[in-house]
This record gives C-alpha cells, structure tokens and sequence, in this order.
C-alpha cells in the first residue's frame, strides 16, 4: 500500500495521474510507482469516471480529486495546484514503468536541476509493428526534443509555474505545453515507459500518426481548439 505522507516537508515528488475509467489499469501503475514511495504522494485526478477508479485510489492511498469536466489540461493543472512536492511527474494511467525506474528519478531529485525529463517511447504490445512506431517516435523526440504526454513529463514546480502550466483545453495540452519550453532544458531519462497500444489498435497507427500530424500543425496555425477538437473526434456542428 502507497501511504501518504504526514510531515509534508519530506514529500520530494508529487506523482499526478489524470484518469477517465482507469480502474483496469490503475493498479498496475500505483503497483509500479511504489519504488519511490518513501520520498512522493500520488495525485490521482479524475473525470467523471463510472468505474471502480475512485475505490482504486482509496484502496492504495492515494490522494483523490474529481473535476466535473472532461479536460486533460484542467485536471493536469488541479494536480500541480494541490501537489506538495518540489517536483512533479505527469503520467498517463495506463502506463507501466520498468523495475528500478526510480532510481535515475531519485538522482534527478538530489539536484537543483533546471532541466525537464521524459521517458523513452516504449508500446506494451510485442506485434513487431509497434518497433517501427517506437523508433520514429524516439528519433523525433532525439531530433527535435518533441516528448507528448504519454511519455510522461519530470519537472520541478518552480519550471511549471514559470513556463506557465498546461492551458486547460480538452486534447494537445502535451504538445501546447512542451512547445513553449526551451528545448535546450529537455532531456531523455534514458530509461522506458510503456504506454498502452489500445488507441492504435482500432486504427492503423501510420493513419493516427498522419491524423496527429495534421492536427500539430493545425494547432501551430493558430486555428482554434474547437475546431480542432471537433476534427479529431469528427464531430459535426
């Protein structure tokens, strides 16, 4: 069981987790993220979730919030708001992280360090297909220092408030949020997560990334959010 912090000047790390129906997944995230739970608190967001996520907070003790709006940049910015830690990691729910993953995080932590991390792209799926997405996405990341969401995001809340935290729009807040940071201050922790392969795996992911793409540079066009929302989910006015 993840316990939470009394003395809240020991609390480095603060682990926020923004969740939708996440209760299949959430445990095997909250069992990973228990190698570093003498020195953080876990934050989970939710979003008007029917399922079990709540109970699933409870039960590994964590500490939980609920936003009435479905809004990923909203619920990432309520976590920062209530974190007590000095620094903060953003992470998808169905994530997994690989043993001894904390221990570069715990080195990171030690530092007054004005750089922001994220993780190596791994997809938890073994299709060979999926080698292909990991290796373009780990080369733009090592090229043009373009991390999203799902690579989770380290940062001191110092460097969050400066760049001015996530805008509270309903999709992209990762990629608005990292273009306005000095990609000279981005570096790679050297080490995986493993995201979920379920968004792609209704969708051809050479077509979801091309739909990505196209939705970027609408975003650095300057055309509105709802706009682009409704593109993306193809909504009709």
């Amino acid at each position: 069981m993840i316990l939470i912090k009394e003395d809240k000047s020991i609390i480095k790390l603060s682990i926020i987790i923004p969740t939708l129906n996440e209760s299949k997944r959430l445990p095997l995230l909250l069992s990973d993220l228990s190698e570093i739970n003498n020195k953080s608190e876990i934050l989970i967001i939710d979003s008007n979730s029917k399922d079990k996520t709540r109970d699933i907070a409870f039960i590994n003790g964590t500490r939980f919030y609920k936003v009435n709006k479905k809004n990923r940049g909203l619920q990432l910015n309520y976590g920062a708001q209530k974190a007590q830690g000095e620094w903060l990691l953003f992470i998808h729910a169905d994530s997994r992280l690989k043993l001894n993953w904390s221990r570069k995080i715990e080195d990171i932590l030690k530092r007054d360090s004005n750089f922001i991390y994220y993780f190596n792209f791994k997809v938890n799926n073994k299709s060979f297909t999926y080698r292909f997405l990991e290796f373009f996405v780990n080369l733009r990341c090592f090229l043009f220092k373009t991390p999203y969401g799902d690579q989770g995001l380290l940062i001191s809340k110092k460097n969050f408030k400066t760049y001015g935290g996530f805008k509270k729009i309903p999709l992209m807040e990762d990629f608005d949020f990292i273009s306005r940071i000095n990609k000279k201050n981005l570096r790679s922790l050297k080490t995986p997560i493993f995201t979920s392969s379920r968004k792609w795996e209704e969708i051809n992911f050479v077509w979801q990334s091309l739909k990505n793409w196209h939705l970027r540079r609408l975003m650095l066009k300057g055309v509105s959010i709802n706009r682009i929302y409704k593109n993306y989910y193809k909504i009709q006015k």
